[in-house]
């Protein structure tokens, strides 16, 4: 598979088979968490994997009762180790550098033959309680991964012309 086939096939799933995922497939899940780039090469950003039934439950009802989160066999949680960092552009770093890495790791899922979903809809104090995380880490993101229960078909998107301009506005 190529970049630009896993990228189409990429979906947001919220149905998992309770199928565990592989060690082998959560280690290049997680190598390419580690490759992504970030500003000025920090790397300020660590990823927690929780595998445990009952802390996965827990994460769920954190992330606003979406029960699927834990139903997933994995959830990562995303978090960045330092979020003072402000880019030449404004930009706070952390959010920028570990969503860049998150998307690494929906891309290489997807190559692994599981599925993800995004998920931003989360109380950063429940997750940080859950998981003994400190309170100076941020918690950017919850990535639940596992093996579709379905596919569901593509999401529309834009046509290009709506979304690129060249040379102006």
């Amino acid at each position: 598979m190529n970049v630009q086939d896993a990228i189409k096939a990429r979906r947001s799933i919220r149905s998992y088979t309770d199928k565990p995922v592989e060690q082998d497939k959560l280690d290049r899940v997680l190598e390419a968490a580690r490759r992504a780039p970030s500003a000025n090469n920090r790397q300020e950003r660590r990823f927690i994997v929780v595998r445990d039934a009952q802390t996965r439950k827990q994460l769920a009802t954190a992330a606003c009762n979406q029960s699927f989160v834990g139903a997933a066999p994995v959830v990562i949680a995303a978090c960045a180790t330092e979020s003072d960092h402000i880019m030449a552009c404004g930009q706070p770093a952390h959010t920028v550098d570990v969503t860049i890495a998150v998307d690494h790791m929906t891309l290489q899922a997807v190559e692994e033959g599981l599925g993800t979903c995004w998920i931003g809809a989360f109380d950063e104090t429940a997750v940080k309680r859950v998981l003994g995380i400190p309170d100076s880490v941020r918690v950017v993101s919850l990535l639940p991964l596992g093996y579709p229960e379905r596919i569901p078909g593509p999401a529309p998107r834009k046509a290009r012309e709506e979304l690129v301009g060249f040379e102006k506005w």
